[in-house]
């Protein structure tokens, strides 16, 4: 694949209010709050969300960041220049004490397939400056789509070097696959230290996102480009399964979980970029959707924790005849038809699903396999793979994180049969940091039972790909180390998709 030039990202203003052209006097008195950075995400062909937080001291206990209780106004704008001599859209927002002042804009009537700059402004402070980009109009395949994807980013497990690289490449989109942060406590032996014990409030969450934002390789990353973003189950909590908890602990009654899960979806909408649509209603959040990136790609975005059946046999890597109920549905009945029809309308060259746990059956000589990943739910796994054979998808790729390592599948309808077709394909990215520092082993874990599994690393990184009409480049990054900074990254491995052609093949 061509190589990428690197951009060094400056994070916080660098000028003047007047001396970029933006009139009027501040408001309020404030130390700067733009200490969580910016982003922008799920584009459309005339606009994008834009999102920012204010929050002067960001880690107060109180999950508020050092705000006033009372609703402040922001000032936006949009541009073709980073210097802001070209603004196409502006207009103010208010950022309220009871969504911790986060900023929500959701801006339409810019051109398809454009890069944009973008910043805010309140109480005298500009923010950092983002970089975004527009969807190709819904006609129009346009030009080649440098995608980037990754998941799992334990703050204590390790720096965020990945996300620096990520930017670096300068994508055109990046999807989060989930487990955007971790739960649990402080510990004791990580390169650096959560904040507090298990998050279990809003207050909690809150301080835990405003912690992790304050990283500067994770605000780069979101002022490269446009994300995507689906959660998995550490944004709530380890293993859940619909209103049904792994465990016990810590120790809630019905009500409390309940409460919990609310505040963790809650807390989660403020933290990101996405639409008003996905602004939580109680312990429920509307998150999967479809994003369509002109006439190229359409990607499917699953929510695979807020409708699933409970794991079966208690959960963990086993052997289970029960998971094979036909009844049983990983992302629930009303998602799989969701899937289905969306993959049946063909809008795009390719059909891309972001999800979030391992889609391959994996399974070890005595067929036991994954019961928190689709071998835990067979038949739904069969259905929406046939559903997608019946109806003519050419190129589906599932798209897979939460594993903390990376690997290229082949999906077959037939896994017991290495002689049946392949019908798709599956790249599952790395960690970012879960799991500290990796290791330089490439054997494909029970590959003699799994010959549709085709590479495997155990490094953190991502996943870098361009598509185009005819083919997908897939290259996977890796960086040595997570436990010191500044790693550089490599491509440990390439793979191309043809179109027409599912699975994965040598460039």
């Amino acid at each position: 694949m061509t190589q990428f030039n690197r951009r060094v990202f400056v994070l916080g203003g660098i000028a003047t209010a007047g001396a970029l052209g933006w009139s009027g006097n501040a408001s309020a008195a404030l130390a700067f709050p733009f200490t969580l950075g910016v982003a922008s995400g799920d584009p459309l062909p005339d606009g994008v969300v834009l999102w920012t937080r204010l929050a002067p001291t960001p880690l107060n206990g109180d999950g508020q960041g050092g705000m006033p209780n009372q609703s402040v106004d922001v000032e936006w704008q949009v541009a073709t220049d980073e210097l802001f001599t070209d603004v196409v859209q502006s207009g103010t927002v208010t950022a309220y004490y009871a969504g911790a002042h986060s900023v929500h804009v959701e801006v339409h009537g810019l051109q398809p397939d454009y890069a944009y700059y973008y910043r805010f402004r309140t109480g005298g402070h500009l923010s950092p400056v983002g970089t975004t980009r527009t969807a190709p109009a819904f006609d129009v395949v346009g030009r080649d789509l440098l995608m980037a994807f990754t998941s799992c980013a334990h703050y204590e497990d390790g720096y965020y070097t990945v996300y620096r690289r990520m930017a670096e490449d300068r994508p055109d989109l990046v999807l989060h696959l989930g487990d955007y942060l971790y739960e649990g406590g402080k510990g004791t032996d990580g390169v650096r230290q959560h904040l507090g014990g298990e998050i279990v409030s809003l207050a909690d969450y809150r301080r835990r996102y405003a912690q992790y934002k304050t990283d500067a390789d994770l605000q780069a990353a979101h002022a490269a480009a446009p994300w995507l973003v689906v959660p998995d189950d550490h944004e709530v909590e380890n293993n859940y399964a619909n209103m049904t908890r792994a465990n016990n602990s810590p120790v809630l009654t019905a009500r409390e979980w309940e409460q919990r899960r609310a505040d963790a979806y809650r807390a989660y909408y403020e933290n990101m970029p996405l639409r008003g649509g996905a602004k939580p209603n109680g312990a429920d959040i509307l998150l999967y959707r479809r994003v369509r990136w002109g006439g190229l790609a359409t990607f499917h975005l699953l929510d695979t924790r807020q409708y699933r059946h409970d794991q079966a046999c208690g959960d963990g890597w086993r052997y289970c005849p029960p998971a094979g109920d036909p009844a049983r549905s990983l992302p629930g009945t009303t998602q799989e038809n969701w899937l289905l029809d969306g993959l049946g309308r063909r809008h795009g060259i390719w059909d891309v699903i972001g999800q979030q746990v391992f889609f391959a059956r994996q399974v070890d000589a005595g067929d036991a396999g994954n019961m928190d990943a689709w071998d835990g739910y067979p038949a739904s796994r069969d259905r929406i793979q046939k559903g997608w054979v019946q109806r003519g998808v050419r190129n589906p790729v599932v798209l897979t994180g939460d594993v903390h390592r990376a690997w290229a599948n082949n999906l077959k309808i037939d896994y017991t049969n290495p002689g049946a077709p392949v019908v798709g394909t599956e790249l599952v990215t790395s960690s970012v940091s879960s799991g500290g520092d990796g290791a330089d082993s490439t054997a494909i874990p029970h590959g003699a039972y799994n010959p549709h599994l085709k590479f495997h690393s155990q490094h953190r990184g991502y996943v870098r790909t361009k598509v185009s009409q005819t083919r997908m480049e897939v290259d996977f990054r890796v960086v040595p180390k997570v436990t010191t900074r500044g790693a550089a990254a490599s491509t440990q491995r390439s793979f191309v998709i043809e179109e027409g052609r599912p699975g994965v093949q040598n460039p």
